[in-house]
C-alpha cells in the first residue's frame, strides 16, 4: 500500500495550491480519506476528510478556503487550498482507511495508511 502526496511548494500569501494524494495497493473507493498538516513544533491537525461515499468534513479553521475531492477512477484525492496564509506553512499529509464514520473523520486513529507528506510554504 502506498499513498503519494504531491503538489506542495512555495506560494505567496493569497495564492492557491492543489495537493494530490495518489493511492495504490488498496481498494481506494472503499476508503475514507483525510488531509492533515503539521507545522514545525506543533501537533498534526486535521484539515479535511471525505468518506468513501463522498461526504465531506471540514473544521471551522479552513471551511471556505480548503476543498477536498476524490476521483476514484484515478485512485486519487485532492486538497484545493485557496487564500493561503503564512500560517498555512506546514508539511501536509494524506491518509486513508476503512474504519469509522463521517463524524470520526478528524480522528487520526481511523486511518490505516499515511502518505509521506508534502511541504507547503506560504511567503508573506
Amino acid at each position: 500500500v502506498q499513498l503519494q502526496a504531491s503538489g506542495g511548494g512555495l506560494v505567496q500569501a493569497g495564492g492557491s495550491l492543489r495537493l494530490s494524494c495518489a493511492a495504490s495497493g488498496l481498494s481506494f473507493r472503499r476508503c475514507h480519506v483525510g488531509w492533515f498538516r503539521q507545522a514545525p513544533g506543533k501537533e498534526r491537525v486535521f484539515l479535511a476528510g471525505t468518506t468513501w461515499s463522498g461526504s465531506t468534513y471540514y473544521p471551522d479553521s479552513v471551511k471556505g478556503r480548503f476543498t477536498i475531492s476524490r476521483d476514484n477512477a484515478k485512485n486519487t484525492a485532492y486538497l484545493q487550498m485557496n487564500s493561503l496564509k503564512p500560517e498555512d506553512t506546514a508539511v501536509y499529509y494524506c491518509a486513508a482507511g476503512t474504519g469509522g464514520i463521517w463524524s470520526s473523520l478528524p480522528r487520526q486513529e481511523i486511518y490505516d495508511y499515511w502518505g509521506q507528506g508534502t511541504l507547503v510554504t506560504v511567503s508573506s
